[in-house]
């Protein structure tokens, strides 16, 4: 076919498909029948928002294999009616979670799982600003109605015991303020395991995600199993 038939071509298409439209035909789907798809149903299911950086998101693994789809799964096994929407990005301090929270509560979710701060000591930032940006997130989130567990991290030894000691009280200090649920150290039993770490030793593989799952999950299924005593 000559190049400029080919460059017409889709213009004769949709003046043919106009054309049969305006006359009371039906244009059939791609299914083959003549009939329009069905819209899916909504999701009504209340929104857990597991709200981080790259160990959210699931740098280096697909995404169904990060700790949040993990974490889906393991609550459709055990039964409980929840979405878990990943909104983790690679490479996000506590500042970028701060001025990402309008979009967390644009999902309004029930539980917020928030996991921030290990980019912040990578980068030997101030621990006083990554407390006061973690302070200003759950206050936001508990003003509106989202329960938050809390996931702690810690840092490699170089950085020093003393700006490390600092690091991780901040998350049990925020911990006891707000009297939330915490995961002292997200990474337990996977940090420093080759198995269950890529090869940077700082992101674990899907088989770690699962892993962290549970370590998550051991933190909220009681708040889970309270919230439905209470329906």
């Amino acid at each position: 076919m000559h190049i400029m038939a080919l460059v017409r071509q889709p213009h004769y298409l949709l003046a043919a498909v106009l054309l049969f439209q305006g006359c009371g035909g039906t244009v059939p789907e791609r299914n083959g029948s003549s009939e329009p798809l069905a819209a899916a149903p909504p999701d009504t299911r209340p929104v857990i928002a597991a709200f981080g950086d790259s160990l959210t998101e699931g740098f280096g693994v697909d995404p169904e294999r990060s700790y949040p789809a993990a974490l889906q799964r393991e609550l459709d096994a055990r039964g409980y009616r929840y979405r878990v929407v990943n909104l983790g990005i690679s490479g996000d301090t506590t500042t970028d979670g701060l001025q990402r929270l309008s979009t967390v509560l644009s999902y309004r979710p029930e539980i917020v799982i928030l996991e921030f701060g290990a980019n912040d000591g990578l980068r030997g930032i101030p621990v006083t600003r990554a407390r006061a940006n973690l302070d200003r997130m759950i206050a936001a989130l508990e003003d509106a109605g989202a329960a938050v567990i809390l996931a702690g991290m810690t840092l490699p030894p170089n950085y020093g015991p003393a700006y490390i000691r600092e690091f991780e009280r901040m998350y049990h200090d925020l911990a006891a303020q707000y009297e939330l649920p915490l995961i002292p150290f997200l990474l337990e039993g996977v940090g420093g395991t080759e198995r269950y770490m890529q090869r940077d030793g700082l992101h674990p593989t899907a088989e770690g995600n699962v892993k962290v799952a549970h370590n998550v999950l051991a933190h909220l299924e009681p708040l889970l199993k309270t919230r439905a005593s209470r329906r």
